[in-house]
């Protein structure tokens, strides 16, 4: 079972998104900030995929990904960031810095976060 790390601050969006991704079959962690996805990263088992928020407290989307990408132990999981920005420097941010997708909130349902999940997941 491919496992999910869910950082979103967003108490209704990562209740919902998490039931829905277990729904498709994937373990989903959920963590409320980036000191909290910092520390799950660097557990054991680590998860296949993150799917991280921009604005958190405690630690941003990018200074999470920022710090994971220079750690060994954690630089070669993928990060897709979510946001509700879609501004192109922010989207710029997070590609250098190593993310492998920029999903905007607002144009993302549900049942599209899903498939879009399995696609990342499922290739070899």
């Amino acid at each position: 079972m491919k496992r999910i790390l869910l950082a979103e601050d967003d108490r209704f969006l990562r209740r919902a998104a998490q039931a829905k991704l277990e729904q498709a079959g994937f373990s989903v962690e959920a963590v409320v900030d980036g000191e909290e996805a910092l520390a799950a990263l660097r557990r054991t088992p680590q998860p296949d995929l993150l799917l991280l928020d921009m604005l958190m407290p405690r630690r941003d989307g990018l200074s999470v990904l920022r710090e994971m990408k220079a750690d060994d132990s954690t630089r070669d999981i993928p990060v897709v960031i979510l946001s509700n920005s879609s501004k192109d420097l922010e989207m710029q941010n997070a590609s250098s810095l190593g993310a492998i997708h920029y999903w905007v909130k607002a144009n993302l349902s549900l049942q599209e976060l899903c498939r879009r999940v399995q696609v990342l997941l499922e290739a070899p």
